[in-house]
């Protein structure tokens, strides 16, 4: 087995558990996939979507502090976040749902992905 996930600056334990369940073993796995791929399969393995836990994701990879994201940057990583999120994790769901979703009227559903 390689350097633990969590070796990754900004990611712990937490991380070290959801990508051995995504089936990421470890950060030399995680970073040959680069960050969409590895959340990709976290999203489609269970983990709750969450754009904070996607920059902090990204900007550990780039071995930058998580709170360093600002501005532009922070809207184009949001932006790659929502269409990681729309084909992981909400591609069970009907347009109408999404949208309940997105300004959060319902409870959020779980288990779906492909």
């Amino acid at each position: 087995m390689g350097t633990p996930v969590s070796s990754i600056r900004n990611l712990g334990p937490a991380m070290d558990a959801a990508c051995a369940k995504a089936g990421i073993p470890d950060a030399e796995t995680l970073r040959d996939l680069g960050p969409d791929e590895t959340y990709r399969r976290l999203l489609q393995s269970g983990t709750q979507p969450h754009f904070i836990g996607y920059y902090v994701l990204v900007m550990g990879l780039q071995g930058r502090p998580w709170n360093d994201c600002k501005g532009d940057e922070k809207k184009a990583l949001r932006d790659r976040f929502y269409a990681l999120k729309v084909d992981a994790f909400d591609s069970g769901l009907s347009e109408f749902e999404r949208m309940l979703d997105q300004i959060g009227v319902r409870e959020k559903p779980t288990g779906h992905g492909p």
